[in-house]
């Protein structure tokens, strides 16, 4: 848009009168016109959206001595060709967004399974065959696996319990000295 020009109430009128050649309906479709631009934009996720209506709507009147002698059909139609033409310089104008950092999880976890499973092979063979037999199993079947594991041991399900958390205690501590060695 040149940016000298101002709107005049001459060239508004002159718009109304393109629009209609009765006054108050021009004003009604004006308004009409103007909503549904406001609305266009709006949808597209135009933060700006009455001021890009407003533009709109101000080139079509700096255009308006070279159409309306031209351009037959619904005016309105033209209005919105014109508000496609200020969406795309709207989109050209904007920052163009950073795309977000993506941490890479996978390296994380490989890192994780390579420190657990340094730490498993320095357990005592007894103490790495009880905590991999001790976590086998799921739901109802768990319970029952580790009631056998118990008896095969000779030993209550409570002190079974109790010597799996001190081997997983020392395994936690395990992984995690060996992740920060890793760093």
């Amino acid at each position: 848009m040149k940016k000298d020009w101002v709107l005049t109430q001459e060239s508004f009128t002159a718009l109304l009168a393109w629009l209609d050649s009765d006054r108050d309906a021009a004003g009604k479709k004006y308004e009409d016109i103007r909503r549904r631009l406001i609305k266009i934009f709006a949808c597209r996720g135009c933060s700006e959206s009455e001021d890009m209506a407003d533009e709109s709507i101000n080139r079509v009147i700096i255009r308006l001595k070279d159409i309306v002698e031209t351009f037959t059909g619904d005016p309105a139609l033209y209005f919105y060709g014109v508000a496609n033409k200020v969406h795309q310089e709207y989109l050209r104008r904007r920052p163009i967004p950073v795309p977000p950092v993506v941490i890479d999880e996978s390296e994380d976890l490989e890192r994780e399974y390579a420190c657990l499973e340094k730490c498993i092979e320095s357990l005592t063979p007894d103490n790495r065959q009880l905590v991999i037999q001790y976590y086998q199993e799921e739901k109802r079947a768990k319970i029952e696996h580790r009631k056998q594991l118990a008896d095969q041991l000779g030993i209550a399900l409570n002190a079974l319990r109790i010597r799996a958390h001190r081997i997983r205690t020392t395994l936690q501590q395990c992984v995690q000295t060996c992740l920060q060695e890793a760093i």
